[in-house]
């Protein structure tokens, strides 16, 4: 796993890539996954994941990128920017909570960029007036104290009971990777959330095989959500993991991983 920086026009993604060392006598040519991921935290989320990856695919993680006035749309471009860079016309698309928002948003602007999506630990929807007041409460919170509390807020709510019990040390680097992340990015993220447009009549005209992928023990998102999204994407399939929360990929790592890596073998 390597990290990498590329250029476009006024701005910079930066990306961990996993791919085979050397080129290899295959049946077919690489294939791409891209992996997007959650609020409050970064790409390293998905390092253990981008260390599991089968023969045969190259796995991508891009840093979204937390700057003043950004979008959903235009994180969205960006992960469309990083597939151009990379010569990619089609990748499978992987996103979790926050990078499930910008995975809706290519699905409206850029289908044909997608071979196949997994919508992980996310909804479709817009914030509803209360979500929309305690996300401001958050922006003032930041304004006043910086990351800290919002580490200390966030890092109980992403993980499940079960992992809240048995994982201290999962506890501790979720809160390193929240407080990596500066006053502004934090911010410039729970504003492009905010103000994200309601996807939910997308799902029907999803064309593309669908993973959906929710944690029993979500406090953040309820599991009702994954199994409304599953109904309404043809072609779905709805996984809900035992014993983990917001996250399963990182507390629930080897289900998840046997999981994703099924579906997108089907392809």
């Amino acid at each position: 796993m390597r990290r990498e920086k590329v250029r476009v026009g006024h701005k910079t993604i930066s990306y961990l890539i996993t791919e085979p060392v050397t080129p290899a006598v295959r049946q077919r040519p690489l294939s791409t996954v891209v992996f997007l991921h959650a609020f409050p935290l970064a790409a390293a989320m998905w390092e253990p994941n981008l260390d599991a990856i089968p023969d045969g695919w190259r796995a991508v993680a891009p840093e979204l990128r937390g700057e003043a006035g950004v979008t959903m749309s235009d994180l969205a471009g960006d992960v469309i920017d990083l597939l151009d860079h990379l010569h990619v016309s089609r990748a499978a698309v992987v996103g979790c909570s926050m990078g499930g928002y910008v995975l809706l948003e290519m699905l409206k602007s850029a289908p044909a960029y997608l071979s196949a999506v997994g919508l992980v630990s996310t909804r479709p929807g817009a914030d509803t007036e209360e979500g929309r007041k305690n996300r401001q409460k958050m922006i003032a919170l930041v304004d006043a104290e910086g990351v800290e509390p919002v580490a200390a807020q966030m890092v109980p709510k992403l993980l499940g009971v079960t992992t809240q019990q048995a994982r201290p040390d999962l506890a501790k680097q979720l809160h390193d990777l929240v407080v990596g992340n500066s006053s502004e990015r934090v911010k410039a993220f729970i504003v492009a959330m905010m103000e994200r447009a309601d996807h939910t009549p997308l799902l029907a005209n999803v064309e593309v095989p669908a993973l959906v992928v929710h944690g029993a023990e979500d406090a953040l998102i309820p599991p009702a959500e994954a199994e409304g999204m599953h109904r309404r994407i043809k072609h779905s399939r709805l996984e809900l993991i035992p014993f983990s929360g917001h996250l399963p990929n990182l507390e629930q790592r080897v289900p998840f991983d046997t999981i994703l890596w099924n579906f997108l073998a089907q392809l």
